[in-house]
């Protein structure tokens, strides 16, 4: 049985009311976490000139005359801890009068984090010694504003801010957008105080798409909806491919630097503790010869006995250079790689998506609109509040004033429909979903006060 037009108008009325009424509740309660994802990001995004000022001693060595082989810059770095350990991971100079990093796992340091020491290849002085995080290797204060935005300094704990902010990003910005569609005639004819909301409609329409974006991509980072989007992107086979690193049975031919295999049987393959500071120049000249050919890489030495070396290229600006190789241990031949150029769309995508959000992709481009986004975030935030404050003052009731009284003057269809996408939202972001159910019972409880006193529902 069809609905009649008067029904259809008065269900859609009531969904608009119910958007907005959800709307003011993100930005009552959610608004805040928003804003200090939006400030710290800001931050976040600018440090990489700020950190090449800092740090530049540590970056830059001499600026001419002939580099060392990375044996000696390694021997170098191990005379200075006064340890023969092998590095975890060696960054070579990306280009003349640069520093190379030799990073140490150590027990006492936090996890992705290496002490990293800054090697001039030409001087081979010791330039600088710090701890750095990450695969990108950011640098001390950059990784204390990453984990500040990312989880408060706060620990696991602290990522429940950030995944609160992401879940609930793209829902404002989207329910903003379609309450400026209907009230977009309204609005233009709003003076005085009143100009307010038209200024922050219109600003939350111009930035709703890098808003969008930053939910996306700030949940895949996220602990609980962070897990659903991994499970998805693998089961529909949309996973970053990456090489193996587990040696194989059959020993490839010593110059094939495809990977093809050849039939030389078994071979003995010496043990992670015998090789020397001499195989990572071999690691990286067999890296080149197949094709390793960004400036930006690392190369990390086999963890066991049953592993291969593994180069990577870790250029991740424009055109994005992350093609990796696995290399024998015994004859630095190819036993595995990726090529970016090969990847499925979708994880071509992921990568793109995670570099913008990071500011790396395009460079200060790339910041500086990043940074204009979340300057934006920042602003709507602090009107919706004057917005808010404004309207408490001047103590005017509404009509549907809880979205317990909106549900409720739904037709049943519609009613069943919000529902299924609660829910079906709810499964998708958990912090999302458990934090809607607490504002649904204390919406409620508001409900059902207004209904026991008028005088309540007038005040609000």
């Amino acid at each position: 049985m069809s609905r009649s037009p008067a029904t259809s108008r008065r269900s859609g009325r009531l969904l608009l009311a119910l958007i907005a009424r959800l709307h003011a509740y993100i930005g009552l309660l959610v608004a805040p976490f928003m804003l200090v994802a939006a400030l710290s990001g800001i931050a976040y995004v600018m440090t990489p000139s700020l950190e090449a000022w800092l740090y530049r001693d540590a970056l830059n060595g001499v600026q001419g005359g002939t580099a060392h082989p990375l044996a000696l810059q390694l021997e170098a770095a191990q005379h200075a801890l006064d340890d023969t350990a092998l590095p975890a991971v060696i960054r070579p100079a990306p280009h003349p009068g640069a520093t190379t990093r030799v990073m140490f796992a150590a027990p006492e340091l936090g996890p992705s984090q290496h002490r990293a020491l800054f090697v001039d290849p030409v001087s081979l002085e010791i330039k600088g010694d710090m701890t750095v995080y990450g695969t990108s290797g950011v640098l001390p204060l950059r990784t204390t504003i990453d984990l500040f935005h990312r989880q408060l300094l706060m620990g696991d704990i602290g990522r429940y801010y950030s995944e609160l902010a992401a879940s609930w990003l793209w829902i404002a910005a989207l329910g903003g957008l379609a309450l400026w569609l209907q009230r977009r005639r309204a609005l233009r004819t709003q003076q005085g105080p009143a100009a307010l909301r038209r200024r922050h409609a219109t600003l939350g329409v111009l930035a709703a798409l890098g808003l969008v974006f930053f939910s996306i991509t700030g949940l895949t980072w996220s602990k609980w909806a962070g897990g659903n989007i991994a499970e998805l992107r693998h089961a529909w086979g949309w996973g970053t491919p990456s090489v193996t690193t587990q040696l194989p049975e059959a020993l490839p031919q010593a110059h094939d630097a495809h990977g093809e295999h050849g039939e030389h049987g078994h071979a003995q393959v010496p043990e992670a503790g015998r090789m020397s500071p001499a195989d990572f120049d071999l690691a990286l000249s067999a890296a080149r010869a197949a094709g390793i050919d960004a400036a930006l890489l690392q190369i990390e030495p086999p963890r066991s006995a049953d592993r291969a070396w593994r180069v990577v290229e870790i250029d991740r600006s424009w055109p994005t250079q992350v093609d990796q190789v696995a290399l024998h241990p015994q004859t630095m031949a190819v036993v595995d790689r990726t090529d970016f150029t090969t990847f499925p769309l979708a994880a071509k995508l992921t990568r793109w998506g995670i570099d913008l959000h990071m500011g790396v992709l395009f460079g200060l481009p790339n910041q500086l609109a990043l940074a204009t986004v979340a300057i934006c975030l920042a602003v709507l935030v602090c009107w919706g509040y004057a917005m808010w404050w404004r309207r408490k003052q001047a103590t005017r009731s509404e009509a549907h004033e809880t979205l317990s009284e909106i549900f409720a003057a739904l037709p049943w269809r519609a009613r069943l429909g919000v529902v299924a996408i609660a829910i079906a939202l709810g499964l998708a972001l958990p912090v999302l979903g458990t934090s809607l159910l607490l504002v649904v019972v204390v919406d409620v409880l508001r409900w059902r006060m207004a209904r026991r006193d008028p005088a309540l529902s007038s005040s609000r």
